[in-house]
């Protein structure tokens, strides 16, 4: 008999390379805040998402690898409102009706890890 997995969730750890910098350009910029941690791995949240960041040295033993995040929301416009008030995005940056078949923005951290605000169309 084959057991069925039942995943919680995922979440996903971005490098970074000053966790201080990062907690307050994230929370300036995208308004997800400090949930736990401490200077080496600390915990972010919004609503009901969350993500982490991981110190790195950002030399040859110890690099900061930037990642791309995915956020799938129900309402982008509301997002690019929001992320344009907070001087994140131009407005420009938002691309309707891709190939793919989604409406989209993104943008990068300090740390060079691509954010994506994705809603399915």
């Amino acid at each position: 008999m084959t057991q069925s997995l039942s995943p919680l969730q995922i979440i996903p750890v971005l490098s970074t390379d000053n966790i201080k910098r990062d907690l307050e350009w994230y929370e300036k910029y995208t308004g997800f805040k400090y949930a736990f941690g401490d200077d080496g791995y600390v915990g972010l949240q919004r609503d009901n998402l969350e993500f982490h960041l991981q110190f790195h040295h950002a030399n040859e033993d110890d690099p900061v690898f930037p990642s791309v995040m995915k956020i799938f929301v129900s309402d982008i416009h509301t997002y690019v409102d929001e992320f344009v008030k907070r001087g994140t995005i131009q407005k420009e940056k938002l691309r309707m009706n891709t190939p793919w078949g989604t409406h989209e923005f993104g943008f990068y951290d300090l740390n060079r890890n691509a954010i994506f605000i994705v809603q399915d169309v």
